[in-house]
C-alpha cells in the first residue's frame, strides 16, 4: 500500500510562513492527486489545497493567496508553503494521496500547526 509520512509542522507566529513536507513511499503511482487537508478542534476535516500530476490545483477560499501547493513527481512529495498565517488556520494538516481512477484514500498522521496571536 501507500505510506505519506509529513513533516514541517510546528509553533509559528500569526504573519509568519511554514512549508509543511509529505513524502509517499509503498504502491505509488505517478499519476495521483495529491493534497492537504485540515481538522481544527471541534471542526470537521476540510481540503486546503489539492495538486494533480500534471500540476492542476485547486485551494480553499480561505487560504487562496496565502498558501501554495507544488509537488516533485520524481520524489512522490508534496508540499504545502503557508505564508500570512492566521490563528484560524490552527489545525492538525494530514496528507493525503489518491489514485486517478481508484477510490481509496490514503493518509498521514498528521502534523500540528499552531499559529498564535
Amino acid at each position: 500500500q501507500v505510506q505519506l509520512v509529513e513533516s514541517g509542522g510546528g509553533l509559528v507566529q500569526a504573519g509568519g510562513s511554514l512549508r509543511l513536507s509529505c513524502a509517499a513511499s509503498g504502491s505509488v503511482f505517478s499519476i495521483t492527486t495529491m493534497g492537504w487537508y485540515r481538522q481544527a478542534p471541534g471542526k470537521q476535516r476540510e481540503l486546503v489545497a489539492r495538486i494533480t500530476s500534471g500540476g492542476s490545483t485547486n485551494y480553499a477560499d480561505s487560504v487562496k493567496g496565502r498558501f501554495t501547493i507544488s509537488r516533485d513527481n520524481a520524489k512522490n512529495t508534496v508540499y504545502l508553503q503557508m505564508s500570512s498565517l492566521k490563528p484560524e488556520d490552527t489545525a492538525v494538516y494530514f496528507c493525503n494521496l489518491k489514485h486517478n481512477g481508484g477510490t481509496r484514500d490514503y493518509w498521514g498522521q498528521g502534523t500540528q500547526v499552531t499559529v498564535s496571536s
